[in-house]
């Protein structure tokens, strides 16, 4: 499996990266400091095996996205990516009491996810070569979710996430705008994307790219991947609920998230493209 990897230098990219390549998988990253991985003797093994391929951008530019493209398409003997993993997060930049935590640029998930749709290339963009995208939200990103989480999470999200949240809702859009997926056109503020992105250069039609996959994780944890325990085996540990009509829970361990991603959501692709997924204990 030939991956494109953007915002996995951490966290659950990382451990979807690494669970990848220990699959003999190929995984390009695009990073913005590839010195991030110099003491990872782990990635470093697949680096020299020519597994790992780190190639130095910034997802906020559309020409390292692009070169990112160029980079891992090689990788593959059919010159193909076959999965783009999207886990770009904003970095905290300041909190207030009032208005919660604020990420630095507020737009920085929709802005990317632009760029990453903007720069499939050509021989990738019809049916039978579309890479399968994987692009990361949050549980309760629109509102209609927001409206199923638990009374606390309910309270806590509006208090404490609701500007990250609003980044979320836009990259979801962009998402959905591609894959022809059902969205709300009410958002918390539809207007951070750029007027007129449907019609910027390179931009997919809507319904065009049909590989897509929203996942919705909950309150993430560091816990290990419960999935991965020998007493689990054959056990669902995880829930997983579809769209915006089903009550939702709490939290997930980022690993565990990395499980149902490489195990499941690729492995069963057919069942879950064009969906929006939350998952969560």
């Amino acid at each position: 499996m030939n991956v494109y990897a953007i915002g996995a230098s951490k966290n659950i990219g990382y451990y979807s990266a690494l669970r990848l390549l220990a699959k003999g998988g190929t995984v390009t990253f695009l990073l913005r400091k590839t010195e991030v991985f110099d003491a990872d003797e782990t990635i470093q093994s697949y680096v020299k095996s020519g597994k790992a391929r780190l190639v130095k951008g910034d997802a906020l530019e559309i020409e390292d996205v692009a070169r990112g493209w160029a980079e891992a398409q090689p990788a593959s003997q059919t010159r193909l990516v076959d999965v783009l993993l999207f886990t770009v997060g904003g970095a905290l930049h300041h909190f207030s009491i009032i208005s919660g935590a604020h990420i630095f640029p507020e737009d920085i998930c929709s802005a990317a996810i632009l760029n990453v749709v903007r720069t499939i290339p050509p021989n990738q963009r019809s049916p039978p070569t579309q890479p399968k995208l994987i692009a990361f939200s949050k549980i309760g990103a629109t509102k209609a979710s927001h409206q199923r989480l638990p009374f606390a999470m309910k309270v806590f999200y509006s208090w404490l996430l609701t500007p990250p949240h609003v980044d979320k809702f836009c990259m979801e859009r962009v998402a959905a705008y591609c894959a022809g997926m059902p969205f709300p056109d009410e958002g918390y503020r539809p207007d951070l994307l750029p007027q007129g992105w449907k019609t910027l250069e390179g931009m997919p039609a809507e319904g065009a790219f049909k590989s897509v996959a929203i996942l919705r994780p909950g309150w993430l944890t560091d816990g290990p991947a419960k999935a991965d325990d020998e007493q689990n085996r054959g056990k669902k540990v995880y829930r997983t609920r579809i769209g915006d009509k089903e009550a939702l829970g709490y939290s997930i361990s980022r690993k565990d998230v990395s499980h149902f991603v490489v195990e499941e959501a690729l492995e069963r692709w057919s069942g879950w493209e064009g969906k929006q997924i939350s998952l969560f204990y």
